[in-house]
């Protein structure tokens, strides 16, 4: 039987398609939980299939880096100021903030001012740069539920209210079919080895990434390989299309993030993100490439405490997973370390058994019981 919450109102914001997946499947299990929740805010199709009402067009907000962030300034001010205006006039009984830093941290500050109690779902990476962030995690959050273990020993210093509730993607990733179920579906050889390649969710990214993806794929001469190149719903199919035609190889161009595409592959390149832990939990050997604007990459530069920038190798402390960033970003280089990896089995099969040890550390709990619990009991006080 479910509890009911007599009518609470949950706002959430979740400004990217990862925070959309993450937020689901705890929205999923509320809905399974209790009666008479409301959810609204920003979030996209994964979240709205729960019942959540979104109130702005999701596209908007999945900018990136410094140069496109400053682009939209005028219409994160128009959000702000909507927000604002809820939150005094019909405050909601819980505000919920998935990732997505640069807008959730004003609105954290923002909650506070109208004493609504804030759950913060998976911190922005204050580790890696902007480390005064955890201040304001301090200052205006009352819990935070935290999916990366070695973020606890911050939390623990600054007596902040926090716990750890594993990764989500230990729930969200599904595979359905067996690599001969996949091949026979999309026109594979089995025999052949297969390359996928994930070039982002955003269009800024597939500009950067994709003509150096093609780059890479026309470096192979022998007719040994299948290519995989992942097409996200959220980025643009003429400019998808656009990218890929410099190239007269067979590529099999998958719609989504597909999970048996990573799970199947004998090695992925996937763009620094999200995608390179779901690619860790499935144990695919993998390189994490990363290249922005010029001047977001300087300013960067300029910030980042850490030497790596995939969170599996900044998970496990060690380099697990080869990375190249930036100016190392061409396919001669992606194609060289393809490539060593392929050709060294001792390198690959470490790979696997790193990422199998990744696995087990961030898939300890589930992700949207521990979530869900914090809610009921914040909603209660």
């Amino acid at each position: 039987m479910k509890a009911k919450m007599d009518n609470k109102k949950i706002f959430w914001i979740a400004g990217e398609n990862s925070g959309d997946l993450h937020a689901s499947i705890v929205l999923k299990e509320l809905k399974e939980q209790f009666n008479n929740i409301q959810n609204f805010g920003i979030g996209s199709e994964k979240m709205k299939s729960h019942g959540f009402k979104a109130i702005y067009p999701f596209e908007r907000f999945s900018v990136m880096g410094f140069i496109e962030v400053v682009k939209h300034l005028a219409f994160f001010a128009k959000v702000e100021k909507s927000i604002k205006h809820i939150f005094r006039n019909d405050p909601p009984d819980l505000v919920i903030l998935v990732d997505y830093p640069g807008l959730n941290m004003r609105v954290a500050k923002m909650a506070k001012k109208f004493s609504i109690p804030v759950l913060y779902f998976i911190v922005p990476q204050f580790w890696a740069w902007k480390y005064k962030r955890i201040f304001k995690l301090q200052k205006y959050t009352d819990h935070i539920a935290y999916i990366l273990p070695f973020e606890g020993n911050h939390f623990s210093k600054h007596n902040i209210n926090a716990s750890f509730v594993g990764h989500p993607i230990s729930e969200e990733i599904k595979v359905n079919l067996s690599r001969e179920e996949f091949a026979t579906k999309n026109d594979l050889d089995p025999n052949k080895r297969w390359l996928g390649f994930l070039p982002g969710s955003r269009d800024t990214e597939l500009k950067k990434m994709l003509p150096e993806y093609i780059a890479t794929i026309n470096l192979f001469k022998k007719d040994d390989h299948e290519f995989l190149i992942s097409q996200a719903s959220s980025v643009s199919s003429k400019l998808f299309n656009e990218l890929i035609e410099g190239t007269d190889k067979k590529i099999k161009i998958l719609k989504d993030m597909n999970y048996e595409m990573m799970k199947h592959c004998n090695l992925l390149v996937v763009t620094s993100g999200t995608a390179t832990i779901e690619t860790a939990f499935l144990g695919t050997p993998f390189i994490i490439v990363y290249k922005t604007s010029n001047i977001s990459y300087q300013i960067g530069k300029r910030f980042i405490k850490i030497d790596k920038i995939g969170l599996p190798n900044i998970v496990i402390e060690k380099d697990i997973v080869p990375e190249l960033i930036q100016d190392d970003v061409n396919g001669k280089n992606i194609h060289t370390k393809i490539t060593d990896i392929l050709n060294d089995e001792n390198k690959y099969n470490n790979i696997s058994n790193e990422l199998r040890a990744l696995h087990d550390i961030l898939g300890s709990k589930t992700t949207s019981t521990e979530v869900t619990e914090i809610i009921r009991k914040m909603l209660d006080e």
